[in-house]
């Protein structure tokens, strides 16, 4: 009986979740439209509310085409491998007390080894389709991705450093005791440094340079067409909204409201996840894209050092208050 209770938490969470990522791509062209005074998706449904279904049921139905010096075993693994990784970080999430499908203690640290595993996939993809624009693609997303995990890692050094836990639901609990119930303002550094690394992390503008989608080539996922293609886009959506959502629990308080409101815990959590995606959307329709040296710079001689001096400046708090 547990284990049929536990399928189907499962079942529900990826229902949602993936219906979710469904409709913010029409939430971000539909704000992106208005960004850019147009209207964006407008002719299936009601102002083109049924488009994520299309665009899901063309995906399935579309001509799956493997390039013949491919290395096919690999190929067809690279995708599967960045959705499962992101898929697997939902379940250490906590949407509210007692809401996680798997409370471990090490929640946080659980994220970050999905999140390398999801890495894996990008430079397998680019490696297997034989192509020198997949293989550059895959490898400036490998540099990029072990340029930004180190800040990012870092900078939520100072949270656990302030909660005394990796554990997600103790890390939200901790924060009751912060000003305002939340670590923004002791850990603002820290929190600037995630937000910058977490854009790196998920490939958005303006650090989208492995795939870099507005050129002629679409970098790791060239060769990639139909549902393994849409399998990379929900890895991607996935994986901001797991960002998100650490985001949330790490420096907003997760699902807890302002003022000690008594509401719907889970209402409050998806309302401050829907603000970072809110900032991944507006900063995409407002910024143009790094180049190299830049995005290189800025993750080691930048955000790296701020990291570090958010850990000596916790830490030093620390000792004064205790």
């Amino acid at each position: 009986m547990q284990i049929l209770i536990i399928i189907l938490q499962i079942a529900v969470l990826l229902a949602v979740v993936l219906l979710h990522v469904a409709y913010t791509t029409y939430f971000e062209r539909k704000i992106i439209g208005h960004m850019q005074v147009r209207m964006g998706p407008m002719r299936v449904g009601w102002h083109g509310l049924l488009q994520p279904i299309a665009d899901g049921i063309k995906s399935f139905f579309k001509e799956d085409i493997i390039p013949e010096q491919a290395d096919k075993p690999l190929f067809l693994a690279a995708p599967v491998i960045c959705l499962v990784a992101m898929l697997a970080s939902l379940a250490v999430l906590p949407f509210a007390e007692g809401w996680a499908l798997a409370d471990i203690n090490i929640g946080l640290l659980f994220i970050f080894a999905m999140s390398s595993l999801a890495s894996y996939g990008i430079i397998l993809a680019g490696w297997a389709s034989n192509s020198k624009y997949t293989f550059l693609g895959g490898l400036r997303s490998m540099a990029q991705v072990i340029s930004y995990e180190i800040p990012m890692g870092l900078s939520l050094v100072g949270v656990m450093m302030l909660s005394g836990s990796l554990n997600l639901t103790e890390i939200v609990t901790a924060q009751g005791t912060s000003i305002f119930s939340i670590y923004l303002f002791p850990q603002i550094i820290g929190f600037f440094v995630f937000f910058i690394a977490m854009l790196a992390e998920t490939n958005r503008v303006p650090f989208d340079l492995p795939e870099a989608e507005t050129e002629l080539v679409s970098g790791y996922i060239t060769e990639y067409s139909g549902m393994r293609y849409a399998m990379f886009f929900m890895a991607e959506y996935i994986g901001m909204m797991v960002m998100a959502s650490i985001g949330t629990v790490c420096f907003l308080g997760g699902w807890n409201g302002p003022f000690a409101i008594p509401f719907f815990p889970p209402f409050w959590f998806i309302l401050k996840v829907y603000g970072f995606l809110f900032l991944f959307i507006w900063i995409r329709a407002t910024l143009p894209r790094y180049r190299y040296d830049q995005l290189m710079a800025l993750g080691w001689k930048l955000l790296i050092p701020l990291a570090l001096l958010n850990i000596f400046l916790t830490g030093l708090f620390k000792i004064l208050v205790h």
